[in-house]
């Protein structure tokens, strides 16, 4: 049985607003440590790094927001992730935004792990400042970054041993409902849009497991809640309207971790502000991530 490394990230320095950054602390609260230990998964707590809300710095070339606090939380958290790895655990990241997953995925890098991404979203995040001078916030652009796209941030784009860090034979977008973001056509990735996933998610799971593994063995899942339809888990910081219900995600989901090229997941985006002040909208998202991280037995 593998050891999960729980490491609470509680930032809302890429964001479109504060929020973010009091996931982490929600989700303890709903028991999401309890939850997992109770489901039989041997667990070790990493703690939480430091709290970075969102603030306004808006850049003077037309750049992310606040880049250099974006920079100093992938930095901290990639170091925190490096000793994960190092103590032989399977990181579970629970942020915090979507550019997280950079700071994992270079974590990984660093370490000589050679990894593929299973993006599982409400978009693909492929927006540059390049192209999107109007709305320069970084939560929308991490696998853009990842992939060192034309028009990205050189900051973001080389945060890692290697440029680019990914390839696009190495990503996989899961459960996307947004319109597609590859504008230029420079993203050859496999592609399980909602329409594709909904009728039988975990077929599509194993469709898309099977991309993705037959370039690298090993993978993280990016778990971002926006994946799913607002009025069925009201828990994203953008809410989108079209999206897979929560049973669907973490059905797809409960195929991936499974797997055994499951290397780590980073859960992105939840805003605790949005869902119910009893604390039971935490909750839910707490039970079904502790359900589909239960071993099977």
């Amino acid at each position: 049985m593998t050891t999960l490394g729980i490491l609470g990230v509680p930032s809302s320095a890429a964001a479109h607003w504060p929020g973010q950054e009091r996931a982490p602390a929600a989700l303890r609260a709903a028991g999401l440590v309890e939850l997992l230990e109770r489901s039989g998964n041997d667990l070790h707590d990493h703690g939480d790094r430091p709290v970075r809300r969102w603030t306004a710095r808006p850049a003077a070339d037309g750049g992310p927001n606040n880049l250099d606090g974006v920079l100093e939380v992938l930095d901290d958290t990639r170091a925190a992730v490096t000793q994960i790895l190092a103590d032989d655990h399977t990181p579970v990241v629970v942020g915090g935004e979507c550019t997280l997953t950079i700071a994992v995925v270079s974590a990984f890098a660093a370490a000589g792990h050679e990894v593929g991404l299973v993006y599982v979203d409400g978009g693909q995040d492929l927006q540059t400042p390049a192209d999107h001078p109007d709305e320069p916030i970084a939560d929308g652009m991490g696998v853009a970054h990842l992939l060192d796209l034309p028009g990205t941030a050189p900051a973001l784009s080389g945060f890692g041993p290697r440029r680019p860090l990914l390839t696009a034979d190495q990503v996989c977008f899961f459960g996307y409902a947004d319109d597609e973001e590859d504008v230029h056509g420079r993203v050859p990735s496999w592609r399980f849009p909602v329409a594709s996933v909904a009728p039988d998610p975990q077929a599509a799971a194993r469709l898309a497991l099977d991309a993705v593994t037959s370039v690298t063995t090993r993978f993280i899942v990016h778990l971002d809640v926006d994946v799913v339809n607002f009025l069925d888990l009201p828990a994203a910081d953008v809410p989108q309207y079209r999206g897979l219900t929560l049973a669907q995600v973490m059905s797809a989901v409960t195929v991936m971790v499974r797997h055994p090229g499951f290397a780590g997941l980073v859960l992105t985006e939840f805003n605790p502000d949005h869902g119910e002040p009893d604390g039971s909208t935490a909750r839910r998202l707490a039970e079904a991530l502790a359900a589909a991280f239960t071993p099977v037995r």
